[in-house]
């Protein structure tokens, strides 16, 4: 079998080395003719709207997925006339616009901060007034990593917003204290069966994740799983989903969904039985899904901006190393590592030694 994958960062890449095993064979599109997916994966090298291109792509292979959400709903529509192509198109659309996805959240009785539609620096103002303050800014699209938002305190900080975010359709959401944040991730056949992964902690760092962690036996979990199954079955969708959630006390805010395999998912390629990699191509090729159990103690670090000494990180027992090969930038993730034990303690002193050792440049 081939699988198309629209993207080839290293999502795109994970996804093709996951592939490989089950003798599936992997053909990429993406603009970048050094994407570090190109390594494991046959690519080609065209711009994501390139409708020649894509139509060389559908041709090619059985089924066609995509790593990230900014890809062109109309690509994904165009491929889809010619193979199946998972996640649908419509969660591509909802995802990718963050007023279509809190609404659909409200729709299903998900919880979500108080919410006002900005379209201009009039609607934002009084938009303002109803979700009170400090509340947060976003734009409705193309927003990640913290990127395309601001935090607003007090009226004086809404002077010069509205065209200081690029004057583009927004959001503006309350401002949630909350204690910690966890991510849900979960998968859905092509027949409507849904299995789904530990709820994890993750930890942020200027906006970029930088830590995440598998709460086994949460009892955030059947929460967290109800909302996830609840989108993914309104949706059609087909494929690995992750949502995101605030949380305060013994209840769960509605952040934002991710269509497709998630940052905070990279732990489950040591840590759970199948990894949301393999899930992911098992449900977009129709195939049985993999057991998501945890198989121990392990968490997940984003290597960001520049790499660690490699050979000192490799001597902490448990390391597993994953190397996009991108070059070294501020701002960027690199690579990620996982640690894993036989217990949490000894998971506490090996991530600890790891910690020392971490140079993230988050610029």
């Amino acid at each position: 079998m081939k699988l198309g994958i629209v993207g080839g960062g290293q999502l795109g890449r994970m996804m093709a080395q996951a592939a490989s095993p089950l003798g599936v064979k992997t053909i990429l599109m993406d603009p970048a003719d050094d994407a570090c997916a190109g390594d494991v994966g046959q690519l080609i090298t065209a711009a994501f709207d390139d409708s020649t291109a894509a139509g060389e792509l559908a041709r090619s292979v059985d089924a066609v997925t995509f790593e990230f959400e900014n890809v062109p709903p109309e690509t994904v529509e165009a491929l889809s006339e010619q193979k199946p192509v998972y996640p649908p198109a419509e969660a591509l659309r909802v995802a990718r616009d963050r007023w279509h996805e809190k609404s659909l959240f409200q729709s299903l009785g998900i919880r979500t901060p108080p919410l006002a539609l900005v379209d201009d620096q009039d609607s934002l103002e009084a938009g303002a007034e109803r979700v009170g303050f400090p509340c947060v800014l976003k734009t409705r699209t193309l927003g990640y990593d913290g990127k395309g938002q601001k935090v607003l305190r007090s009226r004086a900080d809404l002077v010069g917003t509205f065209d200081e975010l690029g004057s583009v359709p927004m959001i503006l959401e309350g401002f949630i204290d909350f204690e910690f944040e966890i991510s849900c991730i979960g998968v859905r056949s092509q027949t409507g069966q849904s299995v789904f992964y530990p709820v994890v902690v993750n930890e942020h760092r200027q906006g970029m994740l930088y830590r995440s962690e598998p709460m086994p036996l949460s009892p955030l979990q059947t929460v967290a799983e109800n909302a996830v199954k609840a989108v993914m079955d309104a949706l059609d969708y087909v494929g690995t989903m992750a949502f995101e959630f605030f949380v305060r006390g013994d209840e769960l805010i509605a952040n934002e969904i991710a269509p497709r395999v998630h940052n905070s998912g990279h732990w489950t390629i040591e840590g759970a039985r199948c990894s949301q990699f393999e899930n992911h191509v098992r449900a977009v090729l129709g195939l049985p899904l993999g057991a998501t159990d945890l198989v121990g103690p392990v968490v997940m670090y984003n290597i960001i901006g520049q790499r660690p000494p490699i050979a000192d990180i490799l001597k902490v027992p448990g390391v597993h190393w994953h190397d996009y090969t991108k070059a070294e930038r501020p701002g960027r993730k690199i690579a990620h590592l996982t640690i894993s034990a036989k217990t949490s303690e000894q998971l506490e002193i090996r991530a600890k030694r790891v910690e020392e050792l971490l140079v993230n440049d988050l610029g």
